[in-house]
Parts: structure tokens; C-alpha cells; sequence
């Protein structure tokens, strides 16, 4: 094993379509026009000096290290920022420029610390590589001022600046800053949040976050984009100075959000050093967030549990015990609720945070050894009408298209999602075509960065009353039709034309234009006419949506509503335009892919398909049930009813996750047996009877399946904890019910997966090793994967209009309850914070807060930080409130990050009319001060603290 190496061009690649030949020392290479010199001497292994270039960032000039000469031209050429013209010959290598390189690196050097023995960067500083390269062997200069000591002839040296150790994560030393400017670019250019500049001019130019301050207290969001950029140790990661360089690596996948960032983990032995994000990731592209790059250390916190405990009662403490026991345990308890209360008395949930391989194996453990279709997943409350509502109008449950293509966007509508929070990397690509010269729509409750932040602003906000989605897309489409903004040929062509015209004459009609659904969803009427012409004559338009159209009483219907609109206007099937839902983790896609729900198989194919449930039977050689079964919601309700009574959990916190968190305790509480597999003793383990620890994504392989169907390795790089993966503890539970699985390796569930699923037909391990990573359907009508579906007809055949009629919520406000609160993530959260918990980006968010607009906040007299209790019909809790005109009057929000603040106390049960997804976006609420936690969150701590307790060995026995 070795680390892995990627090849830095030096300056990005060209996307002309007409190609150059020239000639570079005397070897002719032929180069899209456009292609700077240094990045054609690269491509022909010609390796020319540098310090201020990277092939991520835009072409600088300033260390001036690759000059380089052009025959016939008497001055030298920086080679990043010259471009090749047709013919020129070009010398990297001379020994004119052998002198002025050798000269450049001195005045480097000589305001430098020679401490490179030391340093945490040697062995990977560019600083040092390139002084090598240049055979600098002197440095003449010195003795005067610098930016290298504390003190300088026995004086404070005025010129020196101390560590800045404010983040927790990286370390600044602005006395290694060799000022390339390539921190700046790419905070600038790559993330897009501006937060670092260089202060000051000359001599005193210096690397400064905001206006001279610490790290923590600027703008900075930590992605790590700086720290990959610097060629020095002025920015290092404080676990290569803890641990040292790393010596070799592996390239894996985040297991946060939907995203997919590709990673190498950096390792030292089986100790990671650090996550670096793989330049040649198709999602990512080399960047990564807060909590890809450096919020791994969950995976080895204190808090892991590595050993099976099980407990009679939930009111007994756990006992340890050895893997034999507790899978025997856990088999024999559901082999006598079976027995006693029928087939159907039992289920299972998947996990969206596991592989695709391990929600495969539980989907069948469920199906062959329970002998039901008792299983969903948390797609359940968060993307569920994503499948059935894109399934009904194109005929697949997932997004249109690659991330890259929204580089060729010149529109983008994002409605109900906040990307630089949930998903930042898909973030930082929005706002950099929006930099670029695209123009951009929103529609959110709040005014998120993308509203307004530095160089972007959306062309129209749009900031409906939350429960009004419906009503907003169809005002948009009442235009386009209204209008004659419809693109005819396209919906003639690809669409049923009689369900178009049917639809048109529905949204054509008075009581859907912008000015009548005004009084539903607040938004002025010529912004909503602003934003669908723009949408319809922009350009390339593109939508992005998220938990906010699909956790609502119409979430279904919004989603149909949306691909509509795209149809329409003719939005699909090429690059720059589609309808793109950003899916909330990891593996959620891949979830629902491999069969997670109560009514479907792997691929999305019904139970009752008798073809289909034969080849199943086929396959795993047991029959199998036709009728589908319980979905999340179900299994709760039927718990209380006495009718279902075990439960296997696989990696979902759905005690804390789910809504109207006092009926799913009831419902957890009803269970005979509770199996939870997971990595921590979550919430959801406070009813547990059987835990079985869970392995992290660094200590297994498999797939992960992103938002954009792209199928990526995950690789292992150090041994399960609890000594095995959670595939294989899924292996031992089915075998102890008889099932005789003899799976040795995750490639081979792949291998099955492939032959059952004809949208994975071509998927091997193999294949993913040799291309990086393919994007389904990959079988023999696209061998080499789609990243863009729907180009010459639709998945279904033609696309399929839906009447959208806008239903109100049956959550509204009155004067017991007279706001609405809407919930959604933060940035250095996620989830149910089981992960981020415990790291350190709980210094950015250490608890819940409760966002309201100064007006509500004034009639009520609360004031910024106050405790303030949120009540609505189904329950109540107090958070700190946060004062901000981010939301409108009216309207509250919070997170759901942090177990004790019980946000999900307040939610209902009113949920999405398809799916069953649950309406967490609209809750009618009073907010009014409080003098601290309720009485239930004080029991629910309580209860908490005492589930978590576990006998000592000796107490034990």
C-alpha cells in the first residue's frame, strides 16, 4: 500500500472543441486552444516549478517560478497564464531560467523558518519539493526584517504573528505563509464564501480570515479548501501535527450527506491521519465540507459501543455479552413472537447511513427469514414522495442528472432545500455558476445564503408561507401556459399530448394565477410572474429541491407539480437543465434502490408482480409473501394496537428522527424485542432489548449509492471495532433463523444484486475499480452508466402530466396557535447529530435554537438567547431563542440536531397523502418565554441517562 498521488495539471482544463499543436521541448503534443502551457507540459510529463498554481483554481502568475521560453520571443512567459498558440516552441528547461528559478526560491527561502526536520509538512511541502528541484543549495540573503521570529535583535519583532489555534481542526502560521494567494482563490473560488483576504501590501502582505480576525471569529466554514491549497505548513491539519504524514491510502466515500464526496483516508497503519477529498471524485471534484473532511472522529469516539449487550426489561441496565449470545437471543425472540403472534408481527428498518450491500441483506433477511413485507426505511420520512412522484411523471424514482450540469445552467430554481447547509459541496458549484452569469431563483420560507451572500444574489426570492408549495409551482405553471412560454414540440414529442391539454386547461384556470394564490402563499404576484418567465425563457433551467417540498401534507403532489414544470418548458434531458432532488444522506438513494420499501423489490418492481416475486423465489429459494407490508408509521401504530411486537433496526435513530416523538415512544415501548444495530447507544436504544455495535464506514467495503445515482466504492481501511461489519452481523442474525447465507466478501452480495436488478446488470466491484464509479441504470442499453437519464424519451415513454390542485394543510394557525414552524439542518450538523455530536463541530452548534422574527420576538417580549417554550397540538419543548429577520413574520425554525432540545415533541402526525411522509415543515406553534426545559424533556434526560447504564463483567456473572 502506497499513497495515492494525483496529478496536478497546474491550471484548469480547457473545454474548447478546437485543438492547438505546438511544440515543448522538442516533443510535439496537440491541446484544446485555451489550454495554458504549463497544463500541456504536464500532459506530456514535463513538470514545470510552481507554487501559486493548481489545476482547481484559475491561473495567477505570481510566484513566477514557471517562466518558461518561447522561441522567437525575448521575454520569458509565465507558463500557467501564457495559452499555447498554434506552432510556438516552447523550453521549460535552460540554463537562463535555471538561474532566475534558483533567484525566485532565495527570496523564498529567505523569509522563511528552516525548521524543516520539524515541521509537520516535511515530506509533503511544495516549498521544500520545489527547492529541491530547482537545486537551490544557498540562500545569501538574511539578517534583516522577517516574518520567521518572535524577536529580532533582541526587540519584538513587529512583523511576527502568533499561531492562530482557534479552530479546532487546522493550525495558521503566518510565519511559514509564503503569501501564493492559493488559500485566498480557493476560499474565493472553489467554496465561494469569501472569507479570507490578503491585508496589507508588499513586505507586509499577510493572509488574514475577515478583517485581521481568528479563524472561529470569521466568516470561514471550515471546509478545508484552504488547507488543501496551501504548498506550505502555514495551514496544517492539527491531526498531521499530532500524528505525523501519513503512509498510505485508500480512496473511499463520505458517509454524511447525499452528496457523495469522494475521500482518501489518509492513514498510518490502521490510525487515520487525516480525509483528503480525491481530485478525480465525479461529485466532488476534489472539495469537500465541514464534516467530510475532518468530522470522522465519531468513528472513533469514546462512545462506541464494541460489544453485544441485551437486556430482559428496557428498565434493566445492558449486559454484555459475546456475539454467539446475542444473535441467539435476538433469533429466539423472534422466532416466538412469530410463533405466538402470527407471520406479520414482526419487521425490520434499513438503514440509509449502511451500504447498499447491507440494506440488501436486510431487505432479504426481512423478506426469506421473516417471511413479510415488513420493512422500510428513512426514506420514509424524508424522500418517499421523491419516488412515487417522479416515478409517476418520468417513469424513475430519481434525480435527472450529474451534478456537473449545472456548470451549464443559465437558470437554476431551488425550491425547499438550502444547499450551502445541507449539501455545501453542491452548494459551492451553484454559486460558482451563479458567479459565472446564471441567474437564480428561490423559493424558501427563510432567506438563505443563496438569497444573498458575497458576489451572488438570486434574481427573485420568492418566501412562501410554509404548507404552499403546491400553490406556488402550479402559479409558476399558470404563467407558462398563460403566457405561451410553453415549449410545444418538446411536450408533442416526448409527453402524452391529451393529459398536456388537460393539464394546461387546469392550471390555465383563474384560481391558480399568481395573483389569486397570493393570499395562500404571501408572495407577491409579479414576483412569481417574474420568476416562471425567467424560468421559461432563461436559458437552460434546472431545479433543485429537497426536504422542503417532500415533508409536507402534499409533498407527492409538489414533486409532480415540479415535473410539470420541467416538461413544459422542455427542461429535460440534457445537460444544464432537469429535476435534481438533493437526497439527505448518504445512502438514502441507495436504500430505496436495493428494495427498502414495504411494496417494492430491489429496482423498484412491485411484491404483487408475480414475474418478478419468481425470480426472487428463484434466487433466495423460499416463497414469498405477494402483499406488501408495513410502513414506519404503520409499524408504530400497529405496535400500540398489540399486534406487532419485534423490530429490527439497522442504523436509523427513529426515536428521535421520526415526528410526534411521545406515539413512537409508544409504539417502541410496546415491542417484546427491539433490536437495534448501531454504532452508539442512540435514542432509539432506550427500548432496545437486543444492541448488536455497529461498524463505521472506515471499517468495511461496499457502496453507496448518491443523489445523482452514482454508485462509488467504500472502502475498508482499518478493522471493525466490534469485530465484524454490519453485513456480516446481518449474516449471523438470518442464519440463526435458518436462513444459510455464505456471503465472504460484500463483492459477491454486488455480484447478486447485479443479477437481480436489471437497472445494476453491469455493476461488479471490478468495474467500479477500473472507472471509479458509475451512475445507474449500467447495463447492456448503457454499459457505461447515464449520467444524464430521459435524453431521448422518457423511462415510462412519454412523460405524464398530473392535475396538481393545492390541498391546504390541515395544520393551520388560529389564535391558540398563531405560527408556523418549519424545521431543516445546519451546516456543521447532521441528521439526528449521532455522528457530529461527537466531534468537534458541536463548538459551532452546540445545542437546538429557535429562529423567529424580531417582530414576534417583540410581542412577546423575548429577547436574543432567552428560553422560550414551543407548543403546539401534539406536544411542547423550550429552546434558546435566535433573533433574525432570516425568516419572515409569522414564521419559526429550529433543527433537530440535538436529542435533549426534542424538537420532534412539537411535529404532528399529519403526513404526506402518497407516502405517509411525515409534515415536518409545517407545525402550528405558540412560542412564549420560559424559565427552562420542560417537564418531559427533564424525564426524557432522565430515562435517557438510566437506559444508558451498563453492569459491570462481574456484576454480570
Amino acid at each position: 500500500m502506497s499513497l495515492i498521488k494525483e496529478i496536478d495539471y497546474g491550471t484548469p482544463a480547457s473545454r474548447s472543441e478546437k485543438d492547438v499543436t505546438l511544440t515543448i521541448d522538442g516533443t510535439q503534443i496537440t491541446v484544446p486552444e485555451g489550454t495554458s502551457i504549463m497544463r500541456a507540459a504536464m500532459q506530456i510529463g514535463v513538470d514545470i516549478p510552481k507554487l501559486c498554481a493548481s489545476d482547481n483554481l484559475h491561473s495567477f502568475g505570481s510566484c513566477r517560478l514557471c517562466l518558461i521560453e518561447i522561441e522567437g520571443r525575448a521575454n520569458l512567459s509565465a507558463s500557467c497564464t501564457t495559452p499555447v498558440t498554434p506552432g510556438i516552441a516552447v523550453k521549460t528547461y535552460s540554463p537562463r531560467l535555471d538561474t532566475i528559478r534558483r533567484g525566485i526560491m532565495e527570496l523564498y527561502i529567505s523569509d522563511h523558518p528552516l525548521d524543516c526536520l520539524t515541521c509537520a509538512a516535511n515530506g509533503d511541502c511544495e516549498l521544500q519539493s520545489m527547492a529541491g528541484a530547482v537545486s537551490l543549495r544557498q540562500v545569501r540573503y538574511g539578517g534583516g526584517r522577517n516574518h520567521v521570529t518572535a524577536r529580532r535583535e533582541g526587540r519584538r519583532n513587529e512583523d511576527w504573528k502568533p499561531k492562530d489555534k482557534s479552530n479546532p481542526y487546522f493550525t495558521y502560521d503566518p510565519a511559514k505563509c509564503i503569501v501564493c494567494n492559493r488559500c485566498v482563490r480557493a476560499c474565493q473560488e472553489v467554496q465561494g464564501t469569501f472569507a479570507l483576504t490578503i491585508e496589507g501590501r508588499g513586505f507586509d502582505s499577510r493572509v488574514s480570515p475577515g478583517a485581521g480576525e481568528a479563524f472561529m471569529e470569521s466568516e470561514c466554514v471550515s471546509c478545508g479548501a484552504c488547507v488543501q491549497a496551501c504548498p506550505t505548513a502555514t495551514l496544517t491539519e492539527n491531526s498531521v501535527v499530532a500524528i505525523g504524514q501519513p503512509e498510505h491510502s485508500a480512496v473511499t466515500t463520505c458517509a454524511y450527506c447525499g452528496v457523495g464526496c469522494a475521500f482518501k483516508a489518509e492513514m498510518r497503519g490502521e490510525e487515520i491521519v487525516r480525509m483528503v477529498p480525491w481530485k478525480d471524485g465525479k461529485a466532488n471534484h476534489g472539495h469537500s465540507c465541514i464534516k467530510g473532511r475532518f468530522a470522522y472522529g465519531y468513528a472513533l469516539h469514546r462512545d462506541r459501543v464494541t460489544s453485544p449487550m441485551i437486556r430482559e426489561k428496557i428498565t434493566d441496565p445492558w449486559r454484555e455479552v459475546s456475539w454467539e449470545e446475542a444473535i441467539s437471543h435476538a433469533a429466539s425472540e423472534f422466532k416466538r413472537i412469530q410463533a405466538k403472534y402470527g407471520r406479520l408481527a414482526v419487521g425490520g428498518i434499513t438503514s440509509s447511513r449502511c451500504t447498499s450491500e447491507e440494506t440488501f441483506l436486510v431487505q432479504k433477511l426481512i423478506r426469506s427469514g421473516f417471511g413479510n413485507n415488513n420493512v422500510d426505511t428513512c426514506a420514509r420520512v424524508c424522500h418517499s414522495p421523491t419516488g412515487y412522484g417522479l416515478s409517476q411523471a418520468f417513469g424513475t424514482s430519481a434525480g435527472t442528472q450529474d451534478f456537473d450540469s449545472v456548470a451549464e445552467a443559465d437558470v437554476i430554481l431551488i425550491i425547499g432545500c438550502n444547499p450551502t447547509d445541507a449539501h455545501p459541496v453542491v452548494g459551492s458549484q451553484i454559486k460558482r455558476r451563479i458567479r459565472e452569469g446564471a441567474k437564480l431563483i428561490v423559493v424558501d420560507p427563510r432567506r438563505t445564503e443563496l438569497v444573498r451572500s458575497p458576489h451572488i444574489s438570486a434574481a427573485f426570492h420568492l418566501p412562501l408561507r410554509p404548507g404552499t408549495n403546491v400553490a406556488i409551482v402550479t402559479a409558476l405553471a399558470h404563467v407558462v401556459v398563460k403566457e405561451g412560454l410553453v415549449n410545444e414540440a418538446f411536450v408533442r414529442e416526448r409527453c402524452d399530448w391529451d393529459e398536456y391539454l388537460e393539464w394546461a386547461a387546469f392550471v390555465g384556470e383563474e384560481s391558480n394565477s399568481p395573483e389569486a394564490v397570493e393570499k395562500f402563499t404571501g408572495v407577491p404576484a409579479h414576483l412569481v410572474r417574474g420568476a416562471a418567465r425567467l424560468y421559461a425563457t432563461g436559458g437552460n433551467a434546472t431545479i433543485y429541491y429537497g426536504l422542503g417540498v417532500t415533508e409536507h401534507s402534499q409533498g407527492s403532489t409538489t414533486v409532480m407539480a415540479i415535473a410539470n414544470l420541467a416538461m413544459a418548458t422542455g427542461n429535460l434531458g440534457r445537460p444544464g437543465v432537469g429535476v435534481n432532488p438533493l437526497r439527505g444522506q448518504n445512502n438514502v438513494q441507495g436504500s430505496c434502490d436495493m428494495g427498502s420499501f414495504p411494496h417494492e423489490f430491489p429496482g423498484y418492481r412491485h411484491v404483487s408482480d408475480d414475474t418478478v416475486r419468481k425470480l426472487f423465489e428463484e434466487a433466495w429459494g423460499v416463497p414469498l409473501d405477494g402483499e406488501p407490508g408495513l410502513r414506519i408509521p404503520n409499524m408504530f401504530d400497529a405496535a400500540v394496537d398489540g399486534v406487532f411486537k419485534g423490530l429490527y433496526v439497522q442504523g436509523e435513530d427513529i426515536l428521535q428522527s421520526d415526528p410526534d416523538i411521545k406515539h413512537v415512544s409508544a409504539g417502541l415501548g410496546a415491542l417484546e424485542c427491539l433490536v437495534v444495530q448501531d454504532l452508539f447507544l442512540n435514542e432509539t436504544a432506550n427500548y432496545a432489548h437486543v444492541f448488536l455495535p455497529g461498524a463505521s464506514f472506515l471499517e468495511k467495503d461496499g457502496v453507496f449509492i448518491n443523489a445523482e445515482r452514482r454508485i462509488q466504492r467504500v472502502r475498508r481501511v482499518m478493522s471493525p471495532k466490534a469485530r465484524y461489519a454490519d453485513w456480516e452481523a446481518t449474516q449471523l442474525f438470518a442464519n440463526a433463523l435458518g436462513c444459510n447465507w455464505t456471503y465472504a466478501h460484500p463483492s459477491e452480495i454486488m455480484d447478486e444484486i447485479a443479477r437481480l436488478t436489471p437497472s445494476f446488470a453491469h455493476v461488479s466491484y471490478a468495474k467500479l475499480d477500473e472507472v471509479g464509479s458509475v451512475q445507474w441504470p449500467c447495463n447492456d442499453a448503457a454499459p457505461e452508466g447515464m449520467p444524464i437519464m430521459h435524453i431521448d424519451k422518457f423511462a415510462r415513454g412519454k412523460g405524464k402530466f398530473v392535475i396538481t390542485e393545492y390541498v391546504p394543510t390541515e395544520e393551520r394557525t388560529g389564535p391558540r396557535f398563531p405560527l408556523l414552524l418549519t424545521t431543516g439542518r445546519i451546516l456543521s450538523q447532521y441528521n439526528v447529530g449521532a455522528q457530529t455530536r461527537r466531534t468537534e463541530n458541536s463548538q459551532w452548534h452546540p445545542e437546538d435554537v429557535l429562529e423567529l422574527h424580531p417582530h414576534d420576538a417583540e410581542v412577546r417580549g423575548v429577547r436574543e438567547g432567552d428560553w422560550v417554550r414551543v407548543q403546539s397540538r401534539a406536544g411542547e419543548t423550550t429552546l434558546h431563542a435566535k433573533i433574525t429577520d432570516r425568516v419572515a413574520p409569522g414564521v419559526v425554525y429550529t433543527t433537530f440536531h440535538h436529542p435533549l432540545c426534542q424538537t420532534n415533541v412539537v411535529t404532528t402526525d399529519n403526513s404526506d397523502w402518497a407516502t405517509n411522509c411525515p409534515e415536518y415543515k409545517v407545525t402550528a406553534v405558540q412560542v412564549s418565554p420560559s424559565n427552562g426545559p420542560t417537564e418531559w424533556q427533564e424525564r426524557y434526560r432522565e430515562m435517557s441517562e438510566k437506559s444508558r447504564q451498563i453492569v459491570a463483567v462481574g456484576e454480570a456473572r
